[in-house]
């Protein structure tokens, strides 16, 4: 059996568009989710792990939110789920954040400090690095109808339309596998951020497909 951990934010989380405004954060149901998907495609064969958390960032503390960097919590993940085939990392969308400031080459960098973590330890097989796959974020969308949390995400749009420029570059220097999401998906226009149920389908079987590949 191959075991392959993905890491990421609440698009990893399952997060449903539609309660953004809620009091509380909702998630789509577990087989519904881009991971319960890709664990669908993949078949019995494939462990998935979910390891997917609102707010989640790649290298910044969140000043308003507790634990939430993602470099702080990586180590521990890998160290409690090893050994590990592949590891997915989709994250970049929280560093956005207005506090942070970032623009989107930092951001890519943030996650390639992630990638050498994950290309240079020892979570694997036999106590040797695991694969990975490296995914964009996708692009945020329009948030002008949402417009307090338009405020948090100051040019986000543009911002994030720039991510496949430097994730890619950040994948080619890793030396890792490369999945561009802006190429396959794009937010629900409920909120500009988070996936919608159609997305989350055509998101499992893209990485479906691509983990296929890299380990033919």
């Amino acid at each position: 059996m191959k075991t392959v951990l993905c890491f990421g934010d609440s698009n990893t989380w399952g997060f449903d568009p539609a309660h953004i405004t809620s009091a509380y954060p909702r998630r789509f149901p577990a087989d519904k989710r881009w991971t319960g998907v890709l664990a669908r495609e993949l078949g019995p064969e494939f462990k998935i792990i979910e390891e997917g958390q609102n707010g989640r960032t790649t290298v910044h503390d969140d000043p308003l939110n507790e634990a939430r960097n993602g470099k702080a919590y990586l180590p521990a993940c890998l160290e409690s789920h090893k050994p590990l085939d592949l590891v997915v990392l989709m994250l970049g969308t929280n560093d956005l954040k207005c506090f942070f400031n970032a623009p989107a080459q930092e951001i890519a960098n943030g996650a390639g400090i992630l990638g050498r973590m994950i290309l240079t330890g020892h979570a694997g097989p036999d106590n040797k690095p695991p694969r990975l796959l490296l995914m964009c974020p996708p692009r945020v969308g329009d948030l002008s109808h949402l417009p307090e949390l338009e405020a948090k995400l100051p040019m986000a749009q543009a911002r994030s339309a720039l991510f496949p420029r430097y994730y890619s570059a950040q994948a080619m220097a890793l030396g890792c596998d490369f999945l561009n999401t802006q190429d396959l998906i794009e937010p629900s226009p409920v909120d500009g951020i988070h996936l919608d149920l159609e997305a989350h389908e055509a998101l499992g079987k893209a990485v479906a497909a691509k983990i296929r590949e890299m380990l033919a």
